[in-house]
């Protein structure tokens, strides 16, 4: 790393930004340090950029005093420098910042050593480092900065939602979802979240119909059993049905099916559902349930965790460019009531929240007394909206059988 220092700082304008007390003659070893110190000279001397083989001659002149083994060691060592390549600016500035620091730091836990065992001039030391360094702890940066003519903001902020919602009064209010959103969907046990994801992804118009492919990582139930649910999705048939009639089950699954990866991802953690982004690179990544993905070692309180673990979800959605979906839970105080807010998810009332792009909480109506039948209506709750705005409820059903949210 050190030879790759050396070669970086013979470019006369990374030398500028680093001569002096910001690249001291301490961080390198013996031998470079010399070569280093011939560095200096030729700066001092030429001011321009230099090559290795103008250093190397320059140090032989001005050390004729050396040995023939001496020599060779340094032909030797100039022979490495020359097949280094110069480290990228930014990279560079970065290692030598980090060095420079060590250093400073070494020379200030010294002094700290010295007033510990009582040294009378050991605070006039610690003034003397503060003056000679000043500001230069802070490292100078070489930022390549964003783009932001107007073409590269019109198309970096769709206008239009790449995947758009098969329910259609949700339709009316979110339209849909692009590449970098984390969306978060929230519910209660036994209400339909996932039927609802199943039917977002599979049913007609769902996203694997508009050509997303889409990767569903299940950690609650079995794959088997959410996989049921994205076959009776895609057939709009009954399992019943489809046991009596596999030939048109397959017909009418075939066009999504090749879109759409289940995996049983259970006691895996967010790293590993990085690894599956970075290789399969989804459309659409889901996560049932996206809490149980998080590593609670390591955090004071569980929220501390599920804030991590939904940070962590919506960098996968920036860096590997899919939306992210991520299914949770929502706290008691959701039990009954149609009207939802962020305050209910569970064991994350603010931290989960913060990073999601769009939260749909779902809500069914409370049971009634002396009513065999289960209430299919379902209260879509949209809670947090960056993407247009509206906040409010949509009204949908839910069929059981088949898995498919329907207006």
């Amino acid at each position: 790393m050190e030879l790759s220092l050396v070669r970086s700082l013979m470019d006369k304008s990374f030398y500028d930004d680093h001569r002096g007390a910001k690249c001291p003659d301490r961080l390198f070893s013996k031998d470079v340090r010399k070569i280093k110190q011939a560095i200096d000279t030729a700066m001092d001397r030429y001011e321009r950029t230099v090559t290795p083989d103008e250093i190397e001659a320059l140090f032989m002149s001005n050390n004729p005093t050396l040995t023939t083994a001496q020599k060779q060691a340094y032909s030797s060592l100039f022979s490495q420098i020359k097949k280094e390549s110069p480290m990228g600016g930014d990279i560079a500035q970065e290692v030598l910042s980090k060095l420079f620091q060590q250093v400073v730091g070494e020379d200030v836990a010294n002094i700290g050593f010295d007033m510990v065992n009582g040294s009378a001039s050991s605070l006039e030391k610690l003034r003397a480092v503060m003056e000679q360094y000043g500001d230069d702890f802070t490292p100078n940066l070489n930022i390549e900065w964003d783009d932001i003519e107007i073409e590269t903001l019109l198309a970096r902020n769709d206008l239009e939602a790449r995947w758009t919602f098969n329910i259609s009064p949700l339709t009316r209010k979110v339209e849909g979802v692009n590449a970098g959103h984390l969306i978060e969907i929230g519910a209660r046990p036994n209400t339909g979240k996932t039927s609802f994801h199943a039917s977002l992804i599979a049913a007609p118009g769902g996203f694997a119909h508009q050509g997303a492919n889409c990767i569903v990582l299940c950690n609650e139930e079995g794959y088997h059993r959410v996989g049921a649910r994205y076959l009776t999705a895609a057939t709009g048939m009954t399992m019943r049905e489809i046991k009596d009639n596999p030939s048109k089950a397959r017909d009418l699954y075939a066009p999504v099916k090749e879109r759409i990866k289940i995996k049983d991802a259970t006691g895996r953690d967010m790293a590993w559902v990085e690894s599956v982004a970075k290789s399969y690179k989804p459309d659409v990544l889901l996560l049932d349930m996206g809490d149980k993905f998080a590593k609670t070692g390591g955090f004071a309180r569980t929220d501390e965790a599920l804030k991590a673990n939904a940070i962590h979800a919506r960098m996968i959605a920036k860096e590997y460019e899919c939306a992210v979906f991520y299914m949770s839970q929502l706290s008691a105080d959701a039990e009954g009531k149609i009207v939802l807010n962020q305050s209910m998810m569970e064991g994350s009332r603010t931290g989960k929240a913060a990073e999601a792009d769009l939260m749909v909480m779902i809500a069914k109506n409370p049971p009634v007394e002396g009513q065999d039948e289960e209430d299919t209506q379902r209260h879509l709750n949209v809670v947090k909206n960056k993407l247009t705005g509206w906040h409010g409820s949509v009204h949908c059903d839910l069929e059981y059988q088949t898995a498919r949210y329907v207006a």
